[in-house]
């Protein structure tokens, strides 16, 4: 039930049109209904009229009164047709009415929960989203949205349907005769008891089955972002057995549920003929005895197939509901996450030159601590170097400035004020980030490029900015220059180009606080100095922090830090640090034993 409204929340701006919609239905419906008195008009007043025993009174009495034609009479004959084509004309004009309109109202559902759900995904903390493997986020993003609303624009208005043809109905033929209604309404409670088993069956079986689209969705997904990888360990083999696994898996449970089907779909035809064919004998029965007539029987007869007919309608929606269901189950879950930054309700914007302060952070992941105690004063134009082995938190340091974590403990602050304090949008328009893990989106190298400002930024300041970034000659080789599209994840750049190719993206933001967090792995040491050389150039008043494993990174910066563990080591100068012999001394003496640092021809094929 909490799912079901859960679903009213966005369904409900659409209930105007929703009724408009089963209105067009109820007319349809009685338009529909009422054919089968007409044929029954055709058959006691014109085909087998006998005035001796003619039935009297009925829906389309007025008919029958000689105004129309007489009993008997090809007039009344044609009156009848002329009723027929107009009943039959006006369901058909209003069926469509109906359709047009409930799926027009499905569709902007869909649309809605496809937006909202997207939304969702951005808003939410790298934490929460990590819950989430990429097969169940593109599920829940695609085929949940779409089989959810079905429920709403569909499956409803079937089930608004077979409830008034089958109330409409019954109550027809108890107008004919109640005994016409002996059988169904005894196999009724049989009928329901085998429903509600079939239907709690149902729903573990498509909650299975979409665990498997999931598994499928995850399998490709990361297939796609490995390729080079699995086609290097000549891996191809062993993926593609565990992908057939999983689609195996999802075939069974398909096979499952067909045969579960199959099962009470005949189990539920039988209880139908039954209640038709022993409905037929008793209207047949009636009509020997007088008590209807043969237009009744006729009449009678259609009215119980449409009952059998709907009856079967609304179990197969019921079936088709625990789908929906399972599937608007996930999408709540998905929609109601709370991120764990959670955003500030105020205005408050940051000045062009803000001040960052770290007052005794600390921050714990999970059951990790990966920061502890940090102190840290960044004054607007500092520039300032963090080093440490893997995994001693350097990127958590960073991402915790702009709230990307949130810290567990002391306070980081913003010119004076708590960051918590901030919009998330004015915080992070504060950062401009470069992360070693580059992501480059499926378009040109400009439109990646000007990606913070698509709509403001100029050729002259694209192509400023990979001049800055070391990335204008490469690009000016490509096929098409800066028009050159890239793949998902940069496909067909190297790792070096697209790392240059993200701090152009970085520089084109245009914010106070630039983060290279080890955004120069991927470079040789001679273009990293010219890289860092021409950013301390071009934005000299910068605030510029920088995270990395090579010394060289870091000399040129005002203080360097040193990180293990999440704890500061160490902190100072270069060449203070190099002087105190501690842990930034012994992996500079590494790295220059071989006189590498001052190596400035190394990497000119970069150029």
């Amino acid at each position: 039930m909490s799912v079901f409204r859960f679903g009213l929340h966005y369904w409900k701006r659409y209930i105007p049109l929703s009724v408009l919609a089963k209105l067009f239905s109820l007319v349809a419906i009685l338009c529909d209904l009422a054919i089968p008195l007409v044929s029954a008009g055709f058959i006691d007043y014109v085909i087998a009229y006998d005035p001796a025993s003619a039935p009297e009174g009925g829906l389309f009495s007025f008919l029958f009164s000689g105004a129309y034609g007489a009993p008997g009479t090809w007039k009344l004959f044609l009156s009848l047709s002329v009723v027929f084509a107009a009943l039959f004309l006006t369901r058909i004009l209003f069926l469509y009415s109906k359709n047009v309109t409930f799926q027009w109202c499905g569709l902007r559902m869909e649309c809605t929960l496809r937006e909202e759900t997207y939304k969702k995904l951005l808003e939410l903390d790298g934490e929460t989203v990590s819950r989430y493997n990429m097969g169940e986020l593109l599920t829940t993003m695609n085929r949940d949205t779409i089989i959810f609303k079905e429920m709403y624009s569909r499956i409803l208005m079937n089930l608004f349907d077979s409830v008034l043809v089958l109330g409409i109905s019954v109550a027809v033929l108890a107008s004919m005769n109640a005994f016409l209604l002996i059988l169904p309404l005894a196999i009724a409670p049989f009928f329901a008891v085998t429903l509600i088993s079939y239907l709690s069956k149902s729903r573990k079986l498509f909650r299975a089955i979409r665990e498997g689209y999931s598994a499928i969705n995850l399998d490709v997904q990361e297939n796609i972002d490995a390729v080079r990888i699995v086609r290097s360990f000549s891996a191809e083999g062993e993926e593609i057995g565990k992908f057939d696994r999983c689609n195996r898996a999802v075939y069974d449970l398909s096979v499952r549920q067909v045969r579960l089907t199959a099962k009470y779909d005949s189990i539920f035809m039988g209880f139908q003929q039954a209640g038709y064919v022993g409905t037929v004998i008793v209207a047949i029965l009636l009509v020997l005895s007088g008590n209807i007539f043969i237009g009744s029987l006729t009449a009678a007869t259609t009215y119980v197939t449409k009952i059998i007919s709907h009856i079967t309608q609304i179990s197969r929606s019921c079936f088709m509901m625990q789908n929906q269901l399972v599937s608007g189950g996930r999408l709540k879950k998905f929609l109601t996450e709370e991120s764990a930054v959670p955003d500030a309700p105020s205005a408050l914007v940051a000045s062009e030159e803000p001040h960052i302060r770290l007052e005794n952070v600390s921050l714990t992941i999970g059951e990790k601590q990966v920061l502890k105690n940090i102190d840290l004063d960044l004054p607007y134009g500092k520039k300032l170097g963090v080093m440490g082995g893997t995994g001693s938190g350097k990127s958590a340091l960073l991402k915790s400035l702009s709230r990307i974590f949130d810290v567990t403990a002391g306070e980081i602050t913003l010119d004076g004020r708590p960051v918590r304090e901030y919009p998330l949008e004015a915080v992070r328009s504060e950062f401009s980030y470069v992360f070693q893990d580059v992501f480059l989106f499926s378009n040109t190298v400009d439109a990646n490029i000007a990606f913070a400002r698509p709509e403001e930024c100029t050729e002259e300041e694209v192509y400023a900015a990979a001049e800055t970034a070391q990335a204008a000659r490469f690009i000016e080789k490509l096929d098409e220059g800066y028009m050159t599209v890239v793949g998902e994840r940069g496909v067909g750049l190297s790792g070096g180009q697209k790392q240059r190719v993200s701090i152009a993206r970085a520089l084109i933001k245009g914010a106070p606080v630039l983060v290279l967090d080890d955004a120069s792995s991927a470079l040789d040491m001679a273009t990293e100095k010219r890289v860092l050389s021409a950013l301390l150039k071009e934005c000299p008043e910068k605030t510029l922090l920088i995270a990395a494993h090579r010394v060289s990174s870091v000399m040129d910066c005002d203080e360097i830090i040193y990180l293990r563990d999440g704890e500061i080591v160490e902190r100072g100068t270069a060449e203070e640090l190099i002087a105190l012999g501690g842990a930034f001394a012994s992996v500079w003496k590494l790295q220059t034993s071989d006189g590498q640092l001052d190596d400035s021809s190394y990497g000119k094929g970069e150029l």
